[in-house]
This record gives structure tokens, C-alpha cells and sequence, in this order.
């Protein structure tokens, strides 16, 4: 019997033709079921291998990546390799093309997705790990069913991010960055060979938190810290998540829609940009109470009564009003006249200050676009910080005892980029500066919290100091400090509790 083929003809094939050799693997292992694992794990190796960025290398690895997707392709004149298993986990691949493809429990953390990237009408059997990949281009998803969980941890999508009309029949994870490992883990062996793409974002400074490892033994959902970000127009219209839909400290830089989606399950979706038009809830509270964003609310189905269902269409959110989402709207006018809206129901309704304030927190967890170390400031862009500005006064005044003081408020700005923010005095709950980028002139003298944290632990999640920084003690362990931290000896409230 013939030996299977290994990596050795694909690894050891002359530049310029790897492409032919890959695609001779294929050919052969078409009539013999044996061989296809081995020849797609051959080709997976070798594009997961570092390579070279000419033009020359870039159009053979599109090449040999297409001899395998063409292999998974439903619809053709041959029926798809099933039962495959891919592994492309810190691959750079470029222009993509997965539609249609059958995937099996596929592997695409820390992957490089270079050019336009289409998964569109794909189906993935098992789970999907796409968690720390980077989307530099656009990302197309229309269609797609995972038939398991779905993990886009600390998924960065920079250009637009399409998922009409997908089907998440688990978990749709698009929160912390963060893997949960057991105790036991046999991944922990490995845990050093995890090669993430640096976290290059304008304004933000955080080299080792995409390779953070929890114990799952020990962690809530809402634990680990950051989430997916999207820098572009994000669709998730008419999707439909059969299982919990977890977007907690998950980053919109622009719109977001999931008009017509369908919820089944646990939903975390607290993004003021976010729109909900059309969407409907099953009402799913097994995996604990869902969050949503301030202005939008469930309207319980008449049928309700009888058969004890808590779920409904997602509609605009009367109790609330003046307020009507105008934080999404994309005239700054109108944008700066919903903060003002906000903190008025905030200071006339006590049981709304903590809703609002994460609203405004994660307002505030938005990505800043622009490098705020340029000189090219246009009318646009100062717009915006305008508005960041108002939204972070809004919070800081509030936060000072005396007369409008919301006593015991927590602080969600995990991430968040600050500018010139001023807590001297303030006193607030739980504050969570994990990996938050201050940038210009911070002050924390006299703050009072009743906990904070800076970081993950270790050199995991820092937050970040990008000027000078006034403390009421010492600066906390692990920081990343590029101005000047001083001490205020003059305050006489004790210092802000850190781990």
C-alpha cells in the first residue's frame, strides 16, 4: 500500500511551485478518502509557516490555499471533503475564500486575514475558534451556520463586518479576548507558542493581553477583560442566535445593526450605537439575566400570560424618553444633546444613574480612529472629543460628593480610550480600568473607590498612561506609565484600592 503523504512534497517544493505540488496532493487524495486529512494538514502547515510578503509569495499561498477550499466547496460538480478538520490558527492568508466551504471544528485564532475575506454561505461543524484573528479587510459571513460555539474573542474586524442572515447555533462569543483553560488543560503546554498579531490600534498600548489565559474553574462571563472590535459598519441583520448572543466590552467604531435578528438565549448587548429594529427575543434566562441597550426594551407577546415566556420584540424603550438612542445618530448635535439627556434622567431617577453611567461607559469604549498624537485635527475629529469629553464630565461630575453625587456607581471603561480625564475627588463602586489608555494629563488625587483594577494581573490587560498622571498614592502595580506619575501628599482621602 502506498505510504499517505505527508508535508515533506508541499514543504520541500521549489518556490513557484508549491502551488502545482499542493494541488498534485489534492488531486491524488480526491480518489483515496485516506489521504485528505494528512494533505490538508500538509497544506495547513505550510500556510501557517512564516513567509515573505512579495507580490510572487503572496499569489502562490492564494493559490494553495484555494486547491484546499475547493476541496470543502458545497455545490459543485463533486461533493465536498467531509469531516475535515482545518487548522490555520496564525496563518496570514490573503483574499480568502471559504463560501460555501464545510468546515469542521475549524481553527483561525491569532489568524491574519489579509484583503476581502469571505465566509459567505459556509457551514461549520463543531466549534469555531476565530478568537485574537485580524480582519484587515472586509468580512463577509453572510449566510454562514455554526452548528457550535462560535468564539470571536478579541476579534479585530477593521473594515466591515458582515454577518447577514448567519445562524449561531451556540454560544456567539464576542466578548473577552481572554481563553479559559482548566487546571488540567493539556493547552497550557503550549501556551507560549501562541503567536498573536500585534495589538497595533491607534492610541492604544497593550502588547500582552491578546495571549491572556483565564482558569475556568474560577471566572464569570463577564470576567477577562476586552472584546471584539470593529472599526467598520457591523450587520447583523436577521441573524439568528439559538444560543447565548455575548457581546459584553465588545467595540462598535461605527453602526451596528441587528434589525430582525432572532435571540434564543442569554443576551449581553449594552452598545448605545447598536440598533435593535425589528429583533425579537425567545426569552432564554437559563444562563442568566440578559442586558440591553438604554433605550430599547422587550415588549412581552400576549401570549405571555399563560405560558410564562419573559420574551418579545425588542422596541424603543418609552420609560426612558426624552432619551431615544440619539448616542448612535451621527450628527455630533445630536449625539451632544442625548449626553445632556442622560445625565438629566440620571440626576431626576436614581434606579436609571447605574444604566446610564454604562451607557456613557461604553460610549466611551468606542475606539477613537485617528491617531490622537496628529496634528492634522479636522473640524470632524474634534468634534468627537468634544463629545468624549462631555460624555467623560458628565460621569466625573456626578461622581464627587455634594449635591448630584450618584453614590456607589461602577465604572465599566475596560479598554476605553480617555482624554485630560479629571476623578480628583471623585467616589465611586467597582471602577474596571483594565487596559484603558489614558491619554494627556489623568488625575486620580483624592478618587475614592471601593475597588479598581488596572490590569488583568502580571503583565496581562495594563492599562496604559500615554502623559502625566496625578495619584493620591503611589501608582498601582503593573501600569505602563509614558509621562510623569506624581503623588498628590496634599488630599486627605485615602488612596484608591488596586490589584
Amino acid at each position: 500500500m502506498e505510504e499517505i503523504p505527508t508535508a515533506d512534497r508541499l514543504a520541500t517544493a521549489a518556490p513557484g511551485a508549491r502551488d502545482a505540488a499542493a494541488e498534485a496532493l489534492s488531486a491524488e487524495a480526491a480518489s483515496d478518502p485516506r489521504r485528505r486529512q494528512p494533505v490538508v494538514d500538509a497544506i495547513c502547515s505550510w500556510l501557517r509557516a512564516p513567509s515573505g510578503t512579495d507580490d510572487a509569495t503572496t499569489a502562490e499561498r492564494r493559490a494553495v490555499l484555494r486547491s484546499l477550499t475547493e476541496r470543502l466547496r458545497t455545490g459543485g460538480a463533486t461533493p465536498p471533503w467531509d469531516d475535515i478538520s482545518v487548522d490555520l490558527s496564525g496563518a496570514t492568508l490573503h483574499d480568502a475564500d471559504f463560501s460555501s466551504c464545510l468546515l469542521t471544528d475549524p481553527a483561525f485564532a491569532d489568524t491574519r486575514f489579509h484583503g476581502t475575506t469571505t465566509f459567505d454561505g459556509a457551514r461549520f461543524d463543531g466549534g469555531a475558534a476565530f478568537q485574537r484573528a485580524v480582519f484587515y479587510g472586509d468580512a463577509v459571513l453572510t449566510g454562514v451556520r455554526f452548528a457550535d460555539d462560535a468564539e470571536f474573542g478579541r476579534t479585530r474586524f477593521r473594515g466591515r463586518a458582515d454577518f447577514t442572515g448567519a445562524v449561531f447555533g451556540g454560544i456567539a462569543w464576542f466578548g473577552r479576548g481572554t481563553d479559559t483553560w482548566w487546571e488540567d488543560d493539556e493547552a497550557w503546554e503550549t501556551v507560549e507558542e501562541i503567536d498573536p498579531a500585534p495589538w497595533d490600534e491607534p492610541n492604544e498600548d497593550d502588547p500582552e493581553w491578546p495571549v491572556a489565559v483565564l482558569i475556568e474553574d474560577y471566572q464569570d462571563w463577564e470576567e477577562g477583560g476586552d472584546g471584539a472590535r470593529f472599526a467598520g459598519d457591523a450587520s447583523f441583520r436577521d441573524v439568528r442566535f439559538e444560543g447565548p448572543a455575548w457581546f459584553h466590552y465588545a467595540r462598535f467604531g461605527s453602526a451596528a445593526t441587528f434589525a430582525g435578528a432572532r435571540f434564543s438565549g442569554r443576551v449581553h448587548l449594552d452598545q448605545p450605537v447598536v440598533d435593535l429594529t425589528g429583533a425579537h427575543w425567545a426569552g432564554g434566562t437559563g444562563d442568566g439575566e440578559s442586558v440591553w441597550p438604554l433605550g430599547w426594551t422587550v415588549r412581552p407577546l400576549t401570549a405571555a400570560a399563560s405560558d410564562g415566556s419573559e420574551g418579545g420584540d425588542l422596541v424603543p424603550d418609552a420609560s426612558v424618553l426624552p432619551y431615544a438612542r440619539q448616542l448612535a445618530d451621527r450628527d455630533p448635535a445630536t449625539v451632544a444633546a442625548g449626553l445632556r439627556i442622560l445625565a438629566r434622567l440620571g440626576d431626576d431617577h436614581p434606579d436609571l444613574r447605574q444604566r446610564v453611567a454604562a451607557t456613557l461607559c461604553a460610549f466611551l469604549r468606542t475606539p477613537i480612529p485617528f491617531d490622537l498624537r496628529a496634528d492634522d485635527r479636522t473640524p470632524e475629529r474634534t468634534a468627537l472629543l468634544r463629545l468624549r469629553l462631555q460624555a467623560q464630565r458628565t460621569l466625573t461630575e456626578r461622581l464627587r460628593p455634594g449635591p448630584g453625587h450618584w453614590p456607589k456607581t461602577d465604572l465599566w471603561l475596560c479598554g476605553a480610550t480617555l482624554v485630560d480625564l479629571d476623578l480628583s475627588g471623585c467616589e465611586a463602586g467597582y471602577a474596571d480600568f483594565t487596559g484603558t489608555q489614558f491619554h494627556g494629563t489623568t488625575r486620580f488625587d483624592g478618587s475614592r473607590f471601593e475597588h479598581a483594577s488596572f490590569t488583568l494581573g502580571g503583565p496581562c490587560g495594563r492599562a496604559a498612561f500615554h502623559g502625566d498622571v496625578v495619584f493620591g498614592t503611589d501608582p498601582p502595580d503593573g501600569v505602563i506609565l509614558h509621562g510623569t506619575a506624581t503623588s498628590d501628599g496634599r488630599s486627605g482621602r485615602p488612596g484608591l484600592p488596586v490589584e
